[in-house]
């Protein structure tokens, strides 16, 4: 391909990137919701301390999220 530089590659790249920082928390959302909801009914007397736990999870998640977003614009 002619004309085609390394910076042109790198920012095609960059969206996949950007697209995979998306997913990842959404599925690890998903996944820690409903292990959370499934843990409750099965012992409803630890709903408690499941959902302290649950909140916890959700701002790591959230964080790594933002930070796979953010990275990028850091760093460029």
């Amino acid at each position: 391909m002619k004309g085609t530089t390394p910076v042109d590659i790198s920012g095609n790249l960059a969206v996949i990137g950007y697209g995979l920082a998306a997913i990842g928390p959404g599925i690890g959302l998903g996944i820690l919701f409903g292990k959370t909801i499934e843990s409750m009914a099965r012992q409803p007397e630890m709903s408690g301390q499941l959902r302290s736990t649950m909140f916890i999870g959700l701002a790591f998640i959230e964080v790594f999220g933002l930070l796979g977003l953010v990275t990028p614009f850091i760093f460029k």
